[in-house]
């Protein structure tokens, strides 16, 4: 395939997912260089579906750069990504990388939202007990990562992070991965993305061998490193597969 017939698949893919062509008079030929790379590349290879690498695009896209969270918001609704799969990618993202970065995306959310017409999701209150949440917690873990769900950071004896990580098991696992809006599956999916794009190799080892206990193939963990890229920037999504290099047996 020439540079042409790929930038001119690119731009039929990035029409077909309603998200806008880059101003040509502020920089020529960013338009085609992103059809060409980000969407005829990147977006239109195998192994993953458009909606499954619109939520890894949403888990690495910063919220503060309004008006693209907002565009693809938009093209998430276009392509069948339902509403509360979006807010519940800001949560998850936010437990990684920060939830002021939830509240910033949500509110971008909420406008794109109104503009469109589409109905704000309630998800059904959780009042869970902390043991409830505990043994919840303690069964995704173990659900997701087997042998090694105490392992490293998470072992139980280890007296520095002991003071942090049985939160991260109450209301990591025990909450964020037990509500609705989004499968395990396509929560592992926005885990793996928001890893690499925030440079957590440990956690991004960690949970791409987890990934082939809930149904992702090992293809499809290295689409969804691959599909942050053009958002969090190639040396990270190079960095990210090669950590998948190490994880994955050969061939």
């Amino acid at each position: 395939m020439t540079r042409q017939d790929l930038r001119r698949q690119g731009h039929a893919v990035r029409d077909a997912l309603g998200l806008p062509t880059p101003a040509p008079d502020l920089l020529p030929g960013f338009g085609d260089l992103m059809a060409e790379v980000a969407y005829g590349g990147i977006w239109d290879r195998p192994h993953l579906t458009k909606p499954d690498r619109m939520l890894c695009t949403l888990a690495v896209c910063s919220p503060y750069l309004r008006p693209q969270l907002a565009n693809l918001i938009g093209s998430a609704l276009e392509i069948g990504v339902p509403p509360l799969a979006m807010l519940e990618v800001f949560l998850q993202a936010g437990l990684y990388g920060g939830f002021a970065t939830t509240e910033a995306a949500v509110e971008v959310a909420r406008e794109v939202f109104a503009a469109r017409g589409v109905p704000t999701p309630e998800t059904p209150p959780r009042d869970h007990s902390n043991e409830e949440l505990d043994e919840a917690g303690n069964a995704v873990m173990a659900k997701l990562h087997g042998e090694r769900a105490t392992g490293g950071y998470a072992a139980p004896g280890n007296a520095i992070t002991g003071a942090l990580y049985p939160s991260a098991i109450r209301y990591g696992y025990g909450e964020l991965w037990g509500r609705p809006g989004l499968t395990h599956r396509e929560r592992m999916l926005v885990a793996i993305a928001a890893f690499t794009g925030l440079g957590l190799e440990s956690q991004l080892r960690k949970f791409s061998q987890s990934a082939l206990n809930i149904g992702l193939s090992r293809e499809e963990v290295i689409e969804a490193v691959i599909q942050t890229g053009p958002y969090s920037g190639f040396p990270r999504a190079l960095n990210g597969l090669a950590i998948l290099t190490e994880v994955f047996p050969k061939g």
